[in-house]
């Protein structure tokens, strides 16, 4: 099913509940019930509860959207270490430049062919794609330098080859959701809280107060569907992107 499509019906169905909730209990009342007598402890209470999860909302937009962009991070630093090794190579006979060169073309095809969807479908890497590193780390490290202007060009290429694997882990390390259960517990606890706290302050069925609640009402299920959306950061919704890969090796993802 589309995202926007489970966005949409998400915040209907929002809307429907207030909506639902609103008429039974206006059916349900008392006839002596005067909506205008809401006391202001009550309308205190909801107003601070209202602006408690407005901030618990907001920190956890800023949370995951600050995991995405870690996990973008990490896809820049693993191809950058990547590109640095293919151009820095060139110095090595022309048998081990070429070795070292297809090995970093397999390892980015696979990548960005194979790899990607394994991450969005199952959220881990492969074991091809570690099969291929880790062929490339032995390319690197097996070569004895012939001179000294080789030998010079031997440490700071292992120092890539590091980089490249560590950005490599971390990238297999953010691939599965950042929020905690225990967070959404909270946070639809805090939804369901926030939402009954208007049926404290007595709404009547008056078109303007029912339109009201409801764009409530769907604002925190959109917000609610934001986190979730962003919480994955590389299979859901705005995900980080492969670009990085493509962008320094073009012939990648043919």
């Amino acid at each position: 099913m589309p995202e926007w499509l489970v966005l949409t019906l998400a915040m209907l169905a929002a809307c429907a509940v207030v909506i639902a909730v609103t008429f039974v209990r206006h059916r349900t009342a008392s006839d002596d019930e005067d909506p205008s007598e809401t006391p202001d402890v009550i309308e205190y209470m909801t107003m601070w509860i209202g602006v408690v999860y407005a901030i618990v909302l907001g920190l956890a937009i800023a949370g995951v959207w600050e995991a995405r962009s870690v996990a973008q991070d990490h896809v820049q630093a693993e191809a950058q270490s990547l590109h640095e090794i293919s151009e820095r190579v060139r110095v090595y006979p022309a048998d081990v430049r070429d070795r070292v060169r297809g090995d970093i073309d397999a390892y980015v095809s696979h990548v960005v062919t194979t790899e990607w969807q394994a991450m969005a479908d199952k959220g881990e890497v492969t074991e091809r794609g570690d099969e291929l590193l880790a062929r490339l780390r032995v390319d690197l490290t097996d070569y004895r330098p012939a001179s000294d202007f080789e030998a010079q060009a031997y440490q700071p290429l292992l120092d890539q080859m590091a980089a490249a694997d560590e950005a490599r882990n971390d990238r297999a390390g953010s691939t599965g959701a950042t929020m905690p259960g225990v967070v959404w517990f909270g946070l639809l606890a805090g939804a369901a809280i926030t939402v009954g706290m208007v049926f404290a302050l007595q709404i009547r069925r008056t078109a303007r107060e029912l339109i009201l609640a409801g764009l409530f009402s769907a604002l925190i299920a959109f917000l609610l569907f934001l986190i979730w959306d962003f919480d994955a950061p590389y299979s859901r919704g705005i995900t980080a992107s492969v670009e990085p890969f493509l962008h320094l090796f073009p012939d990648a993802g043919e």
